[in-house]
């Protein structure tokens, strides 16, 4: 049952556009809110703020699409590696430890990295809902000075420099995790059958 919902949740978040989502939540949600507010009686009038409704529906749209990265990332790991530990002995939680999560990190960084830049520059759609994020601000700025171009450029180069650092500091992520996850699982399953026969 928790893998159709799931599966459904991931299909229809990723089946619409990330637009059409955020104007849903922050214009249906209110009405559909405020709507069994009154008709149960149980609360009055909620405003559903534009922060809240922006942050809600990019945190449900790119959940869907960093919980696909990182079932990808299990599905990677070789099966025999987790029977290797489980005919060891080793606990869920302890080949979840040693032997999952070293090789998922490993598997699911490049997924996650692209899905993060797409996430970090799909904040500018919340301006549409009126939220003063950096799009909005510089829209506003230039439309209110005949800048139009200069401000928007500013915009661009701070975006371009935000995703620039996000891309180094994966990319050192990424060279850190592959040095670290060369040989981990065997050598955790083999030494933990050396403690377990001292």
């Amino acid at each position: 049952m928790a893998q159709q919902l799931a599966g459904a949740y991931t299909t229809i978040v990723r089946g619409v556009p990330d637009l059409v989502l955020i104007l849903l939540v922050f214009f249906g949600g209110q009405v559909t809110i405020n709507s069994i507010g009154v008709s149960t009686g149980l609360w009055g009038f909620v405003d559903i703020s534009k922060f809240a409704a922006g942050t809600a529906t990019i945190g449900v749209i790119y959940g869907a699409y960093f919980t696909e990265t990182f079932r990808g990332a299990i599905l990677a790991i070789p099966r025999g590696q987790i029977e290797a530990g489980i005919s060891c002995g080793m606990s869920k939680g302890l080949i979840f430890r040693h032997v999952i999560w070293p090789q998922m990190v490993r598997y699911a960084l490049p997924g996650f990295t692209n899905n993060w830049l797409v996430q970090l520059k799909a904040t500018a759609l919340v301006s549409v809902i009126g939220l003063q994020d950096l799009t909005y601000n510089a829209f506003t700025a230039g439309r209110s000075t005949d800048k139009l171009f200069t401000f928007m450029f500013a915009a661009f180069v701070i975006y371009l420099i935000l995703t620039a650092i996000s891309d180094v500091g994966f990319a050192r992520s990424s060279g850190i995790t592959a040095a670290e996850c060369r040989g981990v699982t065997m050598e955790t399953v083999l030494s933990y059958i050396r403690s377990m026969s001292a």
